[in-house]
């Protein structure tokens, strides 16, 4: 079983709230809340693995984007490796452009959404960090 790396963007508006999609009925995980994100492909940056993602998944293109954690976790059925980062700039509106549900959550909300396990330190992480992320006042 090979380890699945994602890229995954922690999305914050202008009132700082984050971005969450609904994953899809039929997919791993499916019916749980999300941070949009995706495969990093063969040969390709995390960075830019991010930067496809969220253009493909949500339309937007990245301003600015800061590490925020890594998460690795280990599935009955696959092994994640999540490379987290927060997306805090950004052009463009936000749509689910593959049909997915989107919300705009504050921190403090977050944990009323069941996320997939591997999302838990993620999570954790955004709301610990909420008052010192890039860019806060």
């Amino acid at each position: 079983m090979g380890i699945v790396h994602v890229a995954v963007g922690v999305v914050l508006d202008s009132e700082r709230r984050v971005l969450i999609a609904k994953r899809s009925a039929q997919s791993h995980q499916g019916g749980l809340w999300e941070f949009p994100g995706g495969k990093v492909e063969a040969g390709e940056s995390v960075q830019n693995a991010l930067a496809r993602e969220l253009l493909e998944e949500l339309g937007i293109d990245i301003g600015r984007a800061t590490p925020l954690t890594t998460v690795s976790h280990d599935y009955a059925d696959k092994s994640v490796c999540l490379d987290v980062w927060v997306v805090d700039k950004f052009a463009g509106e936000a749509t689910g452009r593959e049909g997915q549900p989107l919300l705009w959550v504050a921190v403090d909300e977050l944990r009323k959404y069941d996320f997939p396990e591997a999302n838990a330190p993620i999570v954790d992480a955004v709301i610990k960090l909420d008052v010192s992320f890039p860019g806060a006042c």
